[in-house]
């Protein structure tokens, strides 16, 4: 098989959280005192990267981590609204069925993350979990380490432009999937390694056997 060790993101990778978001942003803008978000702003917010959104919200970066820690309760709060995607624990379970290491990066808590996965929980290896001043490189690079794998046989999957950016900054292959935050448009720009449409395009290509 070509990749050993799969590095998934969360939100909008696994679980279907950016209804959520959508419903609960503006509140959050609220108690932290950046831009509210317009319902015409959503879509050309989805083509832009985690740098410009802030920017264009107004968001200072010295409010970033009480933001995260309030967006994590909130999201324990509501774990029942936010189901996993369909396909997902089949997908999951094919991956791990064909020994393939499977991992989880996100800035929410472990706790957190591990109600959402339900029973899939169980089928990852390694979890790095909440927020980092070093951003997702230094959680790729460390789950990269404590899997013993080679990096040329990893690949990161998410949904976000950031996820691409992270994994070549480490030396890794990148997935992007076309069903999350940021608009399909927008990951296919970076040309990721691979780009999926459905889920389960993404066993198919992590458990291909390469071609002779």
């Amino acid at each position: 098989m070509p990749y050993s060790l799969a590095i998934f993101d969360l939100d909008g990778t696994l679980a279907d959280s950016f209804p959520w978001f959508l419903r609960t942003i503006n509140d959050v803008a609220d108690r932290f005192n950046f831009r509210r978000v317009a319902d015409d702003e959503i879509e050309e917010l989805r083509h832009a990267s985690t740098r410009e959104i802030l920017a264009r919200l107004e968001v200072p970066l010295w409010k970033l981590p009480a933001i995260a820690r309030h967006a994590r309760r909130l999201k324990a709060e509501a774990a029942a609204e936010i189901p996993l995607f369909a396909g997902v624990e089949t997908m999951l379970r094919t991956l791990a069925g064909n020994g393939v290491q499977l991992a989880l990066v996100t800035s929410d808590s472990e706790a957190n993350a591990r109600e959402k996965l339900g029973e899939s929980a169980a089928l990852f290896a390694h979890f790095d979990c909440a927020a980092s001043l070093f951003g997702k490189p230094a959680k790729f690079r460390r789950v990269v380490r404590r899997a013993g794998a080679e990096p040329s046989r990893v690949i990161a999957i998410g949904d976000e432009v950031r996820d691409i950016d992270a994994a070549r900054v480490v030396g890794i292959a990148c997935g992007a999937v076309c069903w999350g935050y940021a608009a399909p448009a927008a990951l296919r720009a970076l040309a990721p390694d691979h780009v999926f449409a459905q889920m389960d395009e993404i066993a198919d290509v992590v458990c291909r056997t390469p071609k002779a």
